[in-house]
């Protein structure tokens, strides 16, 4: 079998080298995608204001969780979008569904915010 050589890294290596790599995937995705950068400004605002609005522990938890989904959603659109930029750039039908499907899930994510917040608020 074609391993990486990376996955026989294990113990405390293992969780040192997955946290190099998470933190270089931060730093690539504020650097290169606007979208990105924008969510987190957003997420600046928001989690602060999601602990000083009146909700229950319940409540402030869902709002804050509800404005990382959308920074993960994010980062999962913007690796699909990079993969398959990577395999071509030329135009062609299954690389605009995978680039549109994952729009379409940082939409949904966007829309379960505004949905989270509005239950916790005022119902």
């Amino acid at each position: 079998m074609n391993e990486s050589p990376y996955k026989g890294k294990t113990g405390l290596r293992r969780i040192f080298n997955a946290l190099g790599y998470s933190l270089a995937g931060l730093r690539a995705a504020f650097a290169c995608e606007d979208a990105f950068r924008q969510e987190v400004f957003l997420a600046l605002v928001l989690i602060p204001l999601a602990l000083w609005l009146p909700a229950s522990g319940v409540g402030h938890g869902l709002m804050i969780g509800s404005v990382l989904l959308v920074l993960i959603v994010e980062l999962l659109n913007s690796a699909v979008e990079a993969t398959v930029d990577r395999v071509s750039l030329e135009d062609h039908l299954l690389a605009k569904r995978a680039k549109d499907i994952g729009s379409a899930a940082v939409f949904i994510a966007l829309l379960n915010v505004a949905l989270v917040w509005a239950c916790v608020l005022l119902l």
